[in-house]
């Protein structure tokens, strides 16, 4: 199986950056993972937040494959606990999912359009953070979750 982040923009914070791709090549271990950027929208003043979102769904769905199976990461979709994501990814890995796409949209959301085409939505906490932010976060999760898949002690229960 095939884990890809989508995201919107590149991160620009170095720190974020550094962090992320460290997280990256622990994961190299485990699964084959990767992060696809779409660029943000420029010349935006113009636009409002509902065109805004639909000019990034038009973006993000280009990147997606109809086989694949697309979780957005969004403050209104479903927490789970870390254990409870890893049993997830293993269900997934079971059941033969090729390819699995976590999106991380824009600043305010996604459009109708990306809800639509996901098979669920994920949140990360209960708590708004950054959508630069989420991309440590969502990583360093995923790498837990593969330690927990293997038994190893990066986790405490």
């Amino acid at each position: 199986m095939k884990i890809t982040l989508l995201m919107v923009g590149k991160t620009t914070h170095d720190g974020l950056q550094k962090l992320i791709l460290e997280y990256q090549q622990r994961l190299a271990h485990y699964i084959t993972y990767d992060t696809l950027v779409v660029p943000e929208l420029k010349n935006i003043k113009n636009l409002s937040i509902a065109e805004q979102k639909e000019k990034e769904a038009d973006l993000i769905l280009k990147q997606l494959d109809h086989s694949d199976e697309v979780i957005v990461l969004d403050e209104n979709g479903k927490m789970v606990s870390s254990v409870e994501f890893s049993k997830f990814l293993e269900n997934k890995m079971l059941n033969s999912v090729k390819r699995i796409v976590f999106v991380i949209g824009g600043p305010f959301g996604f459009s109708p359009r990306v809800y639509n085409r996901a098979n669920q939505q994920l949140s990360l906490s209960a708590m708004t953070f950054s959508h630069q932010m989420i991309r440590l976060l969502f990583t360093e999760q995923l790498y837990r979750a593969m330690t927990i898949l293997k038994g190893e002690n990066y986790h405490h229960q």
